[in-house]
């Protein structure tokens, strides 16, 4: 046989191992075994015919209006670590929130609203918009909410809900509608006043929007259905060991504090505390200004 035919048969010898080998080593390999899985394992979020939204009925009773509550049932039923996180959260923050809505006449359904707009949590957006209210920093000034190197009252959830309820009363008063507001602290009153008067509509359900501002509001009756008939929906509050309300006792201030760190340890707590009870102060100085009094919050 010559060298040539050998350097030939080499490659083709080396196909034909590499070939058994697999077929050997797929002798081997176990099939795979797929559960069946049953639908009763799931909780699958029922679509009401109607609910109550800051007064209004609102009904399901066509295939566009249904489908887009449908959607949002399913993906915060399912998307567990979102929503639980949220349940645990409200029962912190809703009662308060919830006072400061009605006594500002604003429905209390909107504390769904800033559920979902920061999940209850001091959020940051990539645009740049702060708290549990998402303020930009030119509305929040508008809405007098100070911000500095020192303070961002966009992160103060009591100034901040009272300027979001500004907003909202603003709001109602030119739309005289609770949905439209709510669409309008997405989209801006402008944008909802320009997409009504373009389409020739005069409700939210029939605007052609934006995927973001068309789901917004559905996003909030998803979320007042779920909180409301938890249980319906798979979740058991006695089970998600709910957060409680802090205890905490308020220091009023009227010096400038030179160094927080320090100034808490003299106050019975520490610095990390004194950041968490107070997320709109984001330095280590507090500047105090003639006949300004602020307040900040400790442990109990």
């Amino acid at each position: 046989m010559s060298l040539k035919s050998i350097k030939f048969l080499i490659p083709v010898a080396l196909i034909i191992l590499c070939i058994s080998c697999q077929e050997d080593k797929s002798q081997d390999v176990p099939e795979p075994v797929f559960e069946t899985i049953s639908a009763e394992k799931f909780v699958l979020p029922a679509i009401p015919d109607s609910i109550e939204f800051c007064g209004q009925i609102v009904y399901f009773d066509d295939f566009d209006m249904r489908e887009r509550l449908d959607k949002e049932l399913i993906v915060n039923t399912f998307y567990h670590s979102s929503t639980i996180q949220g349940l645990k959260r409200a029962n912190r923050y809703f009662g308060d929130i919830g006072i400061a809505l009605t006594e500002a006449g604003i429905p209390e359904d909107f504390k769904y609203l800033c559920l979902i707009e920061s999940g209850l949590t001091q959020a940051v957006s990539p645009a740049g918009a702060r708290g549990f209210w998402q303020f930009m920093p030119a509305t929040a000034k508008e809405y007098d909410l100070k911000i500095n190197k020192e303070v961002d009252e966009r992160l103060n959830i009591q100034k901040s809900t009272l300027a979001a309820c500004t907003y909202l009363n603003n709001a109602n008063e030119r739309f005289n509608d609770w949905v439209l507001t709510a669409a309008s602290y997405n989209m801006g009153m402008g944008g909802v006043a320009n997409a009504m008067e373009s389409q020739e509509v005069d409700s939210y359900f029939d605007l052609y929007l934006s995927s973001e501002t068309s789901r917004y509001v559905f996003r909030i009756l998803a979320l007042k259905i779920i909180h409301e008939n938890q249980e319906a929906y798979g979740f058991n509050s006695e089970e998600l060991e709910l957060y409680e309300p802090i205890q905490t006792r308020s220091i009023e201030v009227n010096e400038t504090i030179e160094n927080l760190k320090h100034w808490a340890v003299e106050n019975g707590s520490n610095y990390r505390k004194l950041r968490i009870l107070n997320p709109w102060i984001i330095g280590n100085k507090l500047t105090c200004k003639e006949g300004e009094v602020l307040t900040i919050e400790l442990p109990e």
